[in-house]
């Protein structure tokens, strides 16, 4: 019961994000609090791990189908993670404006599911 719950959940706010589009940079995207459950975040044991630098870059990605602004993913700087039906991933990305060229730091939320080949951006905002 409980699994379908969280899937539910899970589908109810993938909808919800990708039918909410950013106007720009600074606007947020999606749901902050996204599927995850306060508890059981951990940092991720090694930041400069390759799939997790491709999946900051992705979710630079796919947030900019949604926005109208062009940001570079430059590296992911820190982050934490959270073993659900998969993986749970809270990002501080550094990214660069691509028309000034100045760095900024933004927070992206991923749900993956790496046996599915599933991969949700829950949210996406530029870090406060």
């Amino acid at each position: 019961m409980r699994t379908c719950t969280f899937l539910l959940l899970v589908a109810a706010t993938a909808i919800y994000a990708t039918s909410t589009p950013a106007r720009g940079c600074g606007e947020s995207y999606g749901d902050s609090y996204g599927t995850s459950i306060e508890d059981g975040w951990e940092p991720i044991p090694d930041i400069n791990d390759q799939h997790i630098q491709e999946l900051g870059g992705w979710a630079v990605s796919e947030f900019l189908k949604h926005a109208n602004c062009l940001i570079k993913f430059s590296k992911v700087v820190s982050g934490k993670q959270q073993i659900v039906s998969g993986m749970n991933y809270r990002l501080v990305i550094d990214a660069s404006d691509v028309g000034s060229g100045k760095l900024g730091k933004y927070n992206a939320e991923v749900y993956e599911q790496e046996w599915t080949k599933t991969r949700k951006l829950i949210s996406f905002s530029k870090a406060e």
